[in-house]
């Protein structure tokens, strides 16, 4: 049992040290889907934490990544600018309005908090749709590529394949870790009694609104992380990274991984990113590629009946028929 215990808390390490050496013998096109799959998986991590670890269930945590997203671009202008201090700006902006949302939306419970949650997401995606604040439907584009600079000389330079390689990959282990040490600390037992029975955490003398409203502004602050990557990656952020299906999309992440496991985040990012790309691709599905939607949400669906534990369930759930099998 300790040996397994062991091998659990290696094999997050293990993966990290896999990932470091994946772009010496991987393509380059296969080093973009590797920084795309990190990225939403910090994304997701980010809303392990509300949904996974305090049971709060958001509809509008898109709204996150593309206020972190849009603020990197327009930070950055027509030259370019510091990587740290655009990093900065995104994960505040990020937090601030987090810590707005948080604040008001989490004086509701169940199906109202998830539908105040969405319309917070809805109303700034209109203000970045309907405005020319940012370039409206059309969205705008990342001119140049941060970089960070010592005394006048280049440090990152995140135009560049591996360090914006090695860059995600390190927000990914700073995530993941930053996670595990709350899901470890009073903080994150505070939470987790929360999410079983709120009423006795509160009679046991917690204020469960401070314990909710952190949680919900750390887990935006991961998001604007997420957002302030994928803008840097893409070179160009729209509205539609603050839709409804966007946040649809990192939900279905969480559940098909694994609600309440950090693994789970990373493992549901990397499956829904991996099988989106399947049933788009028409060399492999011929015509039936066109209805990626479709097959894309009855595989979900297989995979939700078959494992509700999801992804990370896996191995419980073949362990008995091996153990069957051997008897």
């Amino acid at each position: 049992m300790a040996a397994g215990a062991r091998i659990n808390h290696a094999l997050p390490l293990l993966a990290a040290v896999v990932l470091a050496a994946l772009p010496f013998v991987i393509s380059p096109y296969a080093q973009d889907m590797v920084v795309r799959i990190s990225i939403y998986a910090v994304f997701a991590l980010s809303l392990q934490l509300l949904v996974g670890a305090a049971g709060l269930v958001s509809l509008g945590h898109a709204a996150f990544l593309g206020i972190g997203a849009y603020v990197t671009v327009l930070g950055s202008g027509d030259s370019g600018g510091s990587a740290a201090k655009l990093l900065a700006m995104a994960v505040l902006a990020a937090s601030a309005y987090a810590l707005f949302v948080g604040a008001l939306s989490l004086r509701t419970r169940g199906v109202y908090f998830i539908m105040v949650t969405l319309a917070f997401a809805q109303m700034a995606y209109f203000v970045f749709h309907d405005t020319k604040l940012a370039g409206g439907s059309d969205g705008i584009f990342l001119y140049v590529k941060p970089v960070l600079e010592v005394a006048g000389k280049t440090l990152l330079n995140l135009d560049a394949r591996l360090p914006m390689y090695y860059t995600v990959l390190t927000s990914l282990v700073f995530a993941y870790g930053l996670l595990a040490l709350i899901q470890r600390s009073r903080f994150g037992h505070a939470l987790a009694g929360i999410r079983v029975n709120e009423q006795r955490m509160r009679a046991a003398g917690f204020s469960t609104y401070g314990y909710k409203l952190a949680a919900f502004v750390i887990a935006g602050a991961l998001a604007g992380l997420a957002g302030f990557l994928l803008a840097v990656k893409d070179g160009a952020v729209n509205p539609e990274l603050l839709s409804w299906h966007e946040s649809g999309a990192v939900l279905l992440m969480v559940i098909l991984g694994g609600i309440g496991s950090l693994r789970g985040a990373v493992v549901g990012a990397v499956a829904f990113t991996l099988l989106k790309e399947l049933f788009q691709s028409e060399a492999l599905l011929g015509p039936l590629a066109v209805h990626w939607q479709l097959t894309l949400g009855l595989t979900i669906i297989g995979f939700v009946a078959w494992l509700p534990r999801g992804l990370v369930g896996l191995t419980a759930r073949l362990r008995p028929s091996a153990g069957a099998s051997h008897g």
